[in-house]
């Protein structure tokens, strides 16, 4: 599959997120609680999201993984528990969309550090997944995941 790989200067994203640790055969349910979670406390705050939400995965061991999951907001918020204020750097990225199974974004994942690598970047460890759609509300297929890499 080709992918369409974006090269783009972000600014400073403030998040409302919560930072976990937890085996990747969690995280369907830990996403649906704490993207509920937030956006409930969102709604009392009387804000929105400013763009999809998103999982940020600070390593790769699928047993312990470091997450953080959240969503883009428009300014600094309160944080309340485990919901607490944070950002994504500004700097460079490189995004693609996925379209797909969240199991078959290995592909995408490939052509975005092969794409890095050639174009003389190098990725600062993290990466994101931004969730346009969800498997409740649309066929596997349709899912629409945007994987972004921050570039040092």
């Amino acid at each position: 599959m080709d992918y369409k790989i974006e090269l783009t200067k972000k600014t400073k994203q403030p998040v409302l997120s919560v930072r976990t640790r937890a085996p990747v055969t969690d995280l369907p349910m830990l996403c649906g609680k704490v993207f509920t979670d937030i956006a409930a406390y969102l709604g009392e705050l009387g804000e929105e999201p400013t763009d999809a939400a998103f999982v940020a995965y600070y390593n790769m061991d699928m047993e312990n993984l470091d997450l953080e999951l959240g969503f883009p907001v428009s300014k600094a918020l309160a944080g309340k528990g485990e919901i607490q204020p944070s950002f994504i750097p500004e700097g460079n990225q490189v995004s693609c969309m996925h379209k797909g199974s969240y199991s078959a974004t290995e592909p995408a994942y490939n052509a975005m550090l092969e794409w890095i690598g050639k174009n003389g970047y190098e990725p600062t460890g993290a990466s994101y997944e931004f969730y346009y759609n969800s498997p409740g509300e649309v066929p596997e297929s349709e899912l629409l995941t945007k994987i972004v890499f921050p570039l040092k």
